[in-house]
């Protein structure tokens, strides 16, 4: 009886952590070739933005969705080859990982998941303006 009881809690507890593994809605692999010169940061949830990103320790100017919409994935173009670090930030999205490394290759573009998810860090009042970004020549990011 006692082994009964164990193997049928096993199998429940089975098929609860394949139901959960199952019901990710984003895709682990992207459906369509990335090109290559460019990264895609896949959200796993929709982002209401602004976002902010840093590459190589330069902000790079993120272009907005239209207001009220939101975005599944954020792309960069015009990547070099070679390491590069990044940062992302947003006061209404939390990411993980927000920051990290990653090597683009002239073979390939890259697709990164990207944990998100829903925070305000401004409690009262407004979020500080931050002065406009730089950017790197030739890189663009956009929301998608």
């Amino acid at each position: 009886m006692r082994s009964s009881l164990k193997s049928a809690l096993l199998v429940s507890v089975l098929a609860l952590v394949v139901g959960v593994a199952c019901s990710n809605k984003v895709a682990s692999r992207p459906t369509k070739p990335v090109p290559v010169g460019t990264v895609l940061f896949r959200f796993t949830r929709k982002v209401q933005g602004p976002v902010e990103l840093t590459l190589d320790g330069v902000r790079i100017p993120v272009e907005p969705l239209k207001k009220g919409k939101k975005a599944q994935s954020l792309v960069l173009t015009g990547i070099t080859t070679g390491k590069h670090r990044f940062f992302l930030y947003s006061p209404r999205d939390a990411f993980g990982p927000d920051q990290g490394e990653f090597e683009a290759t002239g073979t390939q573009g890259l697709y990164l998941v990207t944990f998100a998810q829903s925070f305000n860090a401004v409690l009262y009042g407004q979020a500080e303006a931050l002065p406009p970004a730089a950017g790197v020549p030739g890189v663009k990011a956009r929301l998608e």
